[in-house]
């Protein structure tokens, strides 16, 4: 058995692979990278009343990952790149080896990979950071869960300028209620959902965006989502709607937050 783990900025993931195959996972936070390790491996073990001597190695990844530079628990532990871990995850979850990988975290890395081999593509500095920074100053919640709640009832014609604004027809492939200004609008009577609900369409349409210009670069019809923000729903939904636009489908494989711990446990040699 091998125990991957990703030390993000945020949330620390541990998974376990056995004979090529994803068998357990788990996710806990904690801001010290050790203790985050440390703290993933015990939970992970004692949750699931594994045996030490039953682990044949611990592969690390993520931000935190230059930190870990001993052995945890006695038990042999290497680190692989990032880029790497997410490649080699990615291609394992989607069961495709010619893919464009929308890595949503903290900010967003955009990733090639195929049997020839994992590229970072380049990436954007929008993710769930952006969301919770924003809403930290913007609405009375920074937690993800209660910015997602507002955004349900949100209305976005309060908040961005849309086509139909400034335009009597549609343009090339936009149709008169795609974006032309995020928050170009924001009017007096803007509530705090129509905010989140922005933050959130900003974001992912970023996101989106840059991942069908990645994709169409390598002419892939495909993006495969994973990170913590490809569960988001509100997010999928805006996703969908660049698809229509683009015709560049999204994917997203089951586990697919667990991705880079699953690519990192996946690397162990």
């Amino acid at each position: 058995m091998i125990i991957g783990i990703d030390i993000g900025s945020t949330t620390t993931k541990a998974v376990s692979i056995e004979n090529g195959k994803l068998i357990r996972k788990i996710k806990t936070r904690a801001s010290d990278a050790v203790t985050a390790a440390t703290g993933a491996f015990g939970k992970m073990i004692l949750e699931n009343d594994i045996r030490m001597n039953s682990i044949q190695g611990i592969m690390v990844t993520g931000a935190g990952a230059p930190k870990i530079k001993n052995n945890i628990f006695g038990i042999p532990t290497d680190s692989v790149d990032e880029i790497h871990a997410v490649g080699t995850g990615g291609m394992f979850l989607s069961g495709k080896d010619n893919i464009i990988i929308a890595n949503i975290g903290t900010g967003t890395a955009i990733i090639e990979a195929s049997g020839k081999g994992i590229f970072h593509f380049g990436g954007s500095g929008v993710g769930g950071g952006t969301i919770l920074g924003l809403a930290k100053k913007l609405l009375p919640t920074d937690d993800f869960n209660g910015v997602l709640k507002l955004a349900a009832e949100g209305d976005l014609s309060q908040v961005d300028l849309l086509l139909e604004d400034i335009m009597k027809t549609d343009i090339s492939f936009l149709n008169k209620k795609s974006t032309a200004a995020n928050f170009g609008k924001m009017l007096d009577s803007a509530g705090d959902s129509d905010i989140a609900l922005g933050i959130i369409n900003m974001v992912y349409q970023v996101i989106g965006v840059l991942s069908v210009f990645a994709a169409r670069a390598k002419n892939v019809g495909q993006v495969i989502v994973t990170g913590n923000g490809s569960g988001n729903r509100i997010g999928q939904k805006i996703l969908s709607e660049i698809t229509s636009m683009y015709g560049i489908e999204f994917i997203y494989p089951a586990d697919a937050e667990y991705t880079t711990a699953v690519g990192a446990g996946l690397s162990w040699k």
